[in-house]
């Protein structure tokens, strides 16, 4: 008898971790029915979310996506940021010159369709040679001003890259442990700044320049460079900064900072913002695999309502790193720190991680891609619920997702309308992380009709509907 009761109550805790397995991933509260109207009929105005783009580096001297040069051409980046390290070897002797290693990384950002945004970040050993990060003025500032005017008219008279932004350090404000050998003060920065500038415009008249590339978005390097740049004494087209959150708003926050910073500054209106490194926190990652596209996608319409210029999403590819490319320019200890970061902790970076396996964050570039063209106005969002529509050509895309700013979030019935299409088709498509294969997962492919296209938006969830009229 109390064997028979076992196996019963062995069968019934069976029963019920059956049903668990197959209840959704999020135990629904009662979800709250939505409304979403997408206006086919008109457009407010174009749009191409492709200017929030990627970046890569500053791990090695090899094109660390090359195997991945169509993939990332998919995604239609406009430009992808590239840091131009002293592991290139630019300037391995008195006025000779190198070019080689670099030209092939820069190459394979061209074969994407993208620009390099070029992070100029190195520094020569005959130039500096002594390693320390908070040495930032070579021996000769002359011979600093003629390589990099070398570098400028090598890729753009001599190649023809076209490159339009060149960037001056990266995360200066903190040195070695942002992976960079300068760590600047407010002062030497706009001194060093001023030269580098100076030789790129020479080569190039037409180039942006900019920077400081900031770990801290706070820091007084940022208000040094706006001060000599309203006086006129330093061209400035370009600020820059970094952020590392798992916070959207945290994004938004930093732009307007910025951006108020720069409104005191008349001189400065037509200064573009670029974020050109940002990610979730990888520190204290989100491991819910559904949280990086829905934070790609909810912070990346932050930055568009709010007018950021451009942005580099860090980064393309997780990459191994070479401890002998960074020993002969930085110290013992960063070295090692770079060695530690990049080659034995855990990785959430890239598009791909060092193992060269896609991660869904790729599917949500690859939806923010779409949103190009005729953008169509949206109504109903509310709380967590966003979408964005688009028409190209004869397809309307709508990309929709729920992104909880505050606590676990609630799921919504979407009830997604197109009162003024007649006739075509709707292909719904749900972003699933949680499989290896058919990421993007189609859920039914129809025809227009009088009834809504109906949608259960769970937290994090994100889904694309097409239409073709």
């Amino acid at each position: 008898m109390n064997r028979m009761k076992r196996y019963r109550n062995l069968a019934l805790l069976f029963f019920i971790m059956a049903g668990v397995a197959s209840i959704p991933r999020v135990a629904l509260a009662q979800a709250a029915t939505v409304d979403v109207v997408v206006d086919t009929s008109r457009t407010s105005g174009p749009i191409d979310l492709t200017r929030y783009a990627l970046g890569q580096g500053g791990l090695s001297d090899q094109p660390m996506f090359n195997e991945r040069v169509d993939q990332i051409r998919q995604l239609h980046p406009q430009t992808i940021r590239l840091f131009v390290q002293e592991y290139f070897d630019l300037y391995p002797a008195h006025h000779q010159y190198h070019w080689d290693t670099l030209d092939k990384a820069i190459e394979t950002i061209l074969a994407t369709g993208a620009k390099p945004i070029m992070d100029l970040c190195f520094k020569p050993r005959v130039l500096y040679p002594q390693i320390n990060d908070e040495v930032v003025d070579p021996t000769d500032y002359s011979e600093w001003e003629e390589l990099v005017y070398q570098l400028v008219k090598h890729c753009n008279q001599d190649r023809k890259f076209g490159i339009q932004y060149w960037e001056v350090a990266n995360e200066g404000d903190i040195g070695e442990p942002g992976g960079s050998p300068y760590k600047f003060t407010p002062e030497n920065y706009v001194t060093y700044y001023g030269h580098t500038v100076g030789a790129i415009r020479r080569a190039d008249p037409h180039a942006k320049v900019g920077g400081p590339a900031l770990a801290r978005y706070t820091s007084p390097i940022a208000d040094a460079l706006m001060d000599a740049a309203d006086k006129g004494q330093v061209r400035m087209d370009f600020l820059s900064w970094y952020l590392y959150n798992s916070d959207p708003r945290e994004f938004w926050k930093t732009i307007d900072y910025m951006k108020a910073k720069l409104a005191k500054h008349p001189q400065l209106s037509q200064v573009e913002t670029i974020i050109d490194e940002w990610n979730m926190s990888l520190w204290n990652p989100v491991m819910d695999p559904y949280f990086q596209p829905a934070f790609v996608l909810e912070t990346t319409l932050g930055f568009y309502k709010q007018g950021l210029s451009r942005s580099a999403y860090y980064h393309a590819r997780d990459y191994f790193v070479d401890p002998a490319q960074f020993s002969d320019w930085m110290s013992e200890h960063g070295t090692a720190s770079m060695a530690r970061w990049w080659n034995e902790m855990p990785q959430y970076d890239g598009l791909w991680d060092n193992q060269d396996r896609v991660r869904p964050a790729y599917y949500a570039f690859k939806l923010l891609s779409l949103i190009k063209g005729d953008q169509l106005p949206v109504t109903g969002t509310i709380g967590d619920l966003n979408a964005l529509a688009a028409r190209g050509g004869v397809w309307v895309n709508v990309v929709l997702w729920n992104f909880p700013l505050e606590g676990a979030g609630n799921p919504y019935e979407v009830n997604l309308k197109f009162p003024s299409a007649k006739k075509g088709g709707v292909r719904i498509v749900r972003l699933n992380p949680e499989t290896p294969v058919n990421t993007l997962e189609q859920i039914s492919n129809g025809k227009i009709s009088d009834q809504p296209v109906s949608i259960t938006l769970r937290p994090y969830e994100v889904y694309w509907v097409e239409l073709s009229e």
